[in-house]
């Protein structure tokens, strides 16, 4: 449409149009001269004819055009850039015929007022005079048409003006030419044309109601996290429907195993259907590993944010708009342990097996009594194994130099701590697992 040139185009045709016009309605004018320059610049010289000058002094932003599409150039669902679209600003300032020291003052009310009849007269630049004004721009090919209005400035705004040329203020007219459309030089993009509208071209979808709302995930006996093979109690409402799922996406970036293991194309995403019970309650029930061969692969230790689905047979998938967070804790066995061995020493390697395994970039600490530790080893298992399905991540750590004791074992991946807590009996009471206890 138009290009870089297109303000310069504006501006020589605007001195075209006030020149010729000008001097056929005021007689006996003589020569007139028409000027683009600063008004600082402008009556520089020994000799001083009859002159106006025209200057650009401001662009503003076109409000209207600013995010629009060009038109018969972007399609609906094409994507393209919006052009540039400004608003020019310019002073038309008249000095009549004078010497060194003065201008005719009169004389200049009298051009000033013949610039401001034409202008009044031809308030649209026409496509041929842009064309003559400047032959190698395109901005008589733009869609929009140019228009001349006048610019109503205050006492203040205009003194101002002249105060930033440094030059004494003479009789000046204040005039908007809008619209300037200067095209992008990015590529657009045309998107290819429908074949089908939904399945089997059928049409769209329409489902009336909202999705289900979730409102949280507790884990069992109100523990901080839960575990693979527990159930998890859910609250809120529409969650009773046999199409509604969990889906569990994890925090973690997509980031390989550790080595050797291969690196998964994304992080763990699971959904799970919800089991709606007699008296009301919904649970939802965390895959056991020994019941899931894919569980390791599926899932790892750490922070997960939780959303409800509703997935309708034959019907589009409607999303609940609330989501819940959910911390899946590591099941932990420590070698030795109070159970298996009746003392160790500092120094000793104490060996935890962490399942589902920790990924690549997890955060890996050894909790032994309150004392944090960095492990010596974290490792997972050969993915060519025969056993790689079910073998957890093996984690070495060494025994601090504490005082003699019983201390408690824990593993902390990515700020989840494994739970280190059985509870027995009616009511069920907790006491520590003396299997991930380690005696000093």
């Amino acid at each position: 449409m138009s290009d870089a040139r297109a303000m310069s185009a504006v501006t020589a045709t605007l001195r075209n149009l006030l020149t010729a016009p000008v001097q056929e309605l005021i007689s006996g004018l003589g020569a007139l001269t028409v000027t683009t320059v600063p008004p600082d610049m402008a009556r520089k010289g020994e000799t001083r004819p009859p002159q106006l000058n025209v200057f650009l002094y401001q662009t503003v932003i076109n409000a209207a055009w600013r995010n629009m599409d060009m038109p018969r150039q972007v399609r609906p669902g094409e994507v393209a850039p919006p052009a540039l679209a400004l608003n020019l600003h310019y002073l038309v300032t008249a000095y009549a015929r004078g010497d060194n020291d003065n201008d005719d003052t009169a004389s200049g009310n009298l051009l000033m007022g013949g610039a401001m009849s034409v202008l009044h007269d031809h308030a649209i630049l026409g496509r041929q005079e842009i064309r003559d004004a400047l032959g190698d721009s395109n901005l008589a090919d733009q869609v929009e048409r140019i228009r001349i209005t006048p610019l109503a400035l205050s006492i203040d705004e205009m003194s101002r003006l002249w105060a930033t040329f440094h030059t004494a203020y003479r009789i000046s007219a204040a005039y908007e030419c809008a619209v300037v459309l200067i095209d992008s030089q990015q590529a657009g993009r045309a998107a290819l044309p429908v074949l089908r509208r939904g399945q089997q071209d059928q049409g769209v979808d329409a489902v009336t109601g909202s999705g289900p709302l979730l409102q949280d995930v507790q884990a069992p006996n109100r523990q901080a996290a839960g575990r693979l093979g527990e159930v998890l109690a859910v609250t809120g409402s529409g969650m009773q429907g046999a199409d509604v799922v969990l889906r569990f996406a994890s925090l973690m970036p997509p980031q390989p195993h550790l080595p050797p293991a291969p690196a998964p194309l994304a992080p763990p995403l699971v959904e799970l259907p919800m089991q709606a019970l007699p008296s009301g309650v919904t649970n939802v029930v965390l895959p056991a590993l020994a019941d899931d061969p894919q569980a390791y692969e599926k899932w790892a230790p750490g922070s997960y944010t939780v959303s409800a689905i509703a997935r309708p047979f034959g019907l589009p998938a409607r999303h609940g708009a609330a989501t819940a967070s959910f911390a899946l804790a590591p099941v932990v066995t420590v070698t030795p342990n109070s159970t298996t061995a009746p003392l160790v020493s500092a120094g000793d390697v104490l060996t935890l097996t962490c399942a589902p395994r920790v990924r690549q970039g997890q955060r890996v600490l050894v909790v032994f009594g309150d004392s944090q530790i960095e492990p010596q080893s974290v490792a997972n298992p050969d993915p060519l194994a025969p056993t790689y399905l079910e073998t957890p991540t093996t984690i070495t750590c060494v025994v601090p130099a504490v005082a003699a004791g019983t201390y408690l074992v824990r593993l902390r991946v990515d700020g989840i701590d494994s739970i280190p807590v059985l509870f027995t009996g009616d009511p069920a009471l907790p006491s520590f697992d003396p299997a991930q206890q380690v005696t000093v």
